[in-house]
């Protein structure tokens, strides 16, 4: 089943985000969506799929392979498959709670955004498809954060002068 709905979930979190960025600036209900997409994202595109990927035996080895940089296909192959139980692990985590901080709002949501932001921008290293990837996401989750942000200055107080 997650060879079939996995893919279709992940694109339509994909896409969902890519559109609610786009019209973030002018709509709450945007926002909102964007915020739930990114973490659908990040606990089913993610951390489900690691974790099913992880239960299934696989040791990571060759995820690193696509990386236009050597030295990352090395250090990812010296490193990850021996120890892959526990980094992906740790990983899964990551992703989980990266995706609840989402889901969760306000003042969590925007260090979840924060979190996806740096994850995305070290996800590049890994591929041609990764590359293309974050070149889409990354400004989406920027714009997402931002409006974010200018709905929580918006809600809240203005500080009183003294």
């Amino acid at each position: 089943m997650l060879t079939v709905a996995g893919p279709i979930v992940w694109t339509a979190c994909w896409l969902t985000t890519v559109v609610c960025a786009v019209l973030a600036a002018r709509s709450p209900r945007a926002v909102r969506v964007g915020r739930i997409a990114v973490g659908v994202l990040m606990l089913v595109g993610g951390a489900l799929f690691n974790a099913v990927t992880l239960a299934q035996d696989n040791d990571y080895a060759d995820f690193a392979d696509p990386s236009p940089f050597p030295w990352i296909t090395r250090t990812w192959r010296a490193v990850v498959p021996p120890q892959h139980v526990v980094l992906i692990g740790l990983l899964v985590v990551f992703e989980a709670v990266v995706g609840l901080l989402l889901l969760s709002g306000g003042r969590r949501a925007r260090l979840g955004y924060v979190c996806a932001i740096g994850f995305h921008l070290l996800l590049w290293l890994f591929g041609w498809f990764e590359l293309g990837y974050c070149l889409l996401m990354l400004p989406a989750l920027v714009l997402l954060l931002r409006a974010e942000r200018r709905e929580a200055a918006a809600g809240e107080p203005a500080p009183v002068a003294r």
